[in-house]
């Protein structure tokens, strides 16, 4: 073979190696070209797919985010109604706090689903809290920043301004032990020891100090945690306090308290004015082994008053009426109280009676709301107008407040009156309707004595407010142990009871009696009671 035909054949399998080169490079592209597409389409199909998982969120939130929209608004209806008539006052307080917290997640919640892009910061409503009290201590931990150099340039870094955010918080129930310590010194001279005599104590050699004498006590009779509770309550701070020894503790501080209720009572019965009620408390009797019935009997001040305000409970075993004659033994004054048979006795004793306009009020409200009355809706109207009066009056002395009720309160009184009694000339005895202008009518004079003075009551609504606690605390300590318990029970709520007419707090004011009772002299004793004015912590 010569040179030429060489030369061909290398030429030849040169173009073969030129052609399967280009034949691999435009499989290689369309390979790629493939892979691309391939990658475009599982692009697609995962944005389609994010889009559609997008669309399922609005769609749920926008759902969602209508929803509690409507929850809300339904909610904030609820708890803004005129509701005080539909709900006993312990009830109402339950209720309110669901609602809030119902509100409360509500709002949470739609919060979350919102962006900020769709709900503008102007459009969110801030909540107006009330500053955190000033004389609380503040535990400050500063944030600094990882260095003090710029990241950028490695300048050092100087402070313009801080933020300052401050959270209130708390920590379990602390105890501390008070080591109170007597230092002894003896002359050499004369053979004397000198050394300061140890304060006495409400319990001898006890180890509870004053202030965890009046954290029992506060926990059972303000919070209204029988000692089992609090004995568990104590346990998880580490501390053992056995239900036993908390009971001597209580034990204790009614016997040291008693003289202040005494002197309490005598202040309440130097009133002229006084407002009177009655609350049934279960009592233990161990020999039948069930609980029988027996009564806290209340007394309070005359809100109109000038002086301090006072409350006085008494424990009794019964309802009698001689029990609260006991109580009021040579006291003369006006008396509110409501309809109860027990009180007339009083009346015929030269007591006065005053009765109360809202128990009067009540009777139609009921009416009202069973059967949609218009002689009751009428009657209310009529003895809203005297509410009105007597809103118009707060804030004035006696003698203004007399004349206002002499001249506004008189002549709505009499046109009530004119009223009532010729709409129950047109009704049959028995009825509903009957018994509740009845009512007002048999106790016309008591009802309207308080328009002819301007320092009488218009009804008993303070001395309601004032058992309103001891109903909410049977719901929790359920009965009471013994007549002694009662007794001593109402002897300490008295005391805490006034304290929080007086607003002082309970807490603070025990545990400085429980301090300065054990050295003080009796004669000064009313200088220890929880009254404004008296009491100087």
């Amino acid at each position: 073979m010569d040179a030429a035909q060489l030369n061909t054949i290398t030429d030849v399998e040169m173009l073969r190696g030129l052609v399967a080169e280009k034949i691999a490079e435009i499989v290689r592209r369309e390979q790629m070209h493939a892979d691309v597409l391939a990658q475009r389409d599982a692009s697609l199909a995962a944005r389609d797919a994010l889009l559609a998982k997008r669309d399922r969120e609005i769609v749920y939130k926008t759902a969602k985010i209508d929803q509690l929209t409507r929850e809300i608004a339904r909610l904030r209806r609820v708890q803004f109604a005129a509701r005080s008539e539909k709900l006993d006052p312990e009830q109402r307080a339950l209720f309110d706090e669901i609602v809030g917290a119902d509100l409360a997640a509500a709002e949470a919640e739609l919060d979350a689903l919102r962006s900020p892009q769709a709900t503008p910061a102007r459009e969110r409503a801030q909540p107006k809290r009330r500053p955190l009290p000033p004389e609380l201590p503040r535990i400050e931990t500063r944030h600094e920043p990882a260095s003090c150099d710029c990241a950028e340039c490695g300048a050092a870094l100087v402070q313009i301004g801080e933020h300052v955010s401050e959270k209130l918080d708390c920590k379990p129930l602390e105890f501390f032990v008070q080591r109170d310590v007597y230092p002894q010194y003896a002359c050499r001279a004369c053979q004397t020891v000198v050394a300061e005599p140890v304060a006495p104590a409400i319990i001898d050699r006890g180890q509870a100090a004053p202030g965890l004498l009046a954290q029992v006590a506060i926990a059972k009779y303000v919070d209204h945690l029988p000692l089992y509770r609090q004995e568990a309550i104590y346990a998880r701070s580490g501390i053992e306090l056995g239900r036993s020894t908390l009971a001597e503790w209580i034990g204790a501080i009614g016997v040291a308290l008693a003289p202040l209720t005494a002197a309490l009572r005598a202040e309440l019965l130097a009133q002229p004015v006084l407002h009177a009620d009655e609350t049934p408390v279960a009592q233990l009797d161990p020999g039948a082994g069930k609980t029988k019935r027996a009564y806290l009997w209340a007394y309070h001040s005359n809100h109109l008053a000038a002086g301090p305000p006072i409350v006085v409970f008494d424990y009794q075993a019964s309802r009698s009426g001689r029990h609260a004659s006991d109580f009021l033994l040579g006291w003369q004054g006006h008396l509110m109280v409501d309809d109860y048979a027990g009180y007339k006795t009083l009346f015929r004793s030269g007591i006065t009676e005053l009765a109360c306009l809202a128990h009067a009020r009540r009777k139609f409200f009921d009416l009202y709301t069973a059967n949609q009355s218009t002689v009751a809706q009428e009657a209310l109207a009529r003895i809203g107008k005297l509410y009105a009066i007597e809103q118009a009056g707060r804030g004035l002395d006696a003698e203004a407040r007399r004349a206002l009720r002499q001249r506004e309160a008189k002549p709505v009184l009499d046109a009530l009156f004119t009223w009532l009694y010729a709409t129950r000339q047109s009704l049959a005895d028995g009825g509903a309707t009957a018994k509740a202008i009845d009512y007002s009518l048999k106790r016309w004079q008591a009802l309207i004595r308080y328009a002819d003075s301007g320092d009488l009551p218009i009804d008993n609504n303070p001395m309601e407010n004032a058992i309103r606690p001891i109903a909410i605390g049977k719901k929790n300590w359920l009965f009471a142990g013994s007549e002694r318990a009662g007794k001593r029970a109402a002897a300490i709520q008295s005391l805490i009871g006034t304290a929080r007419l007086n607003g002082l707090d309970p807490a603070a004011w025990l545990r400085e009696t429980l301090e300065k009772l054990p050295a003080w002299p009796n004669s000064r004793i009313d200088e220890l009671l929880p009254l404004r004015g008296a009491f100087n912590p």
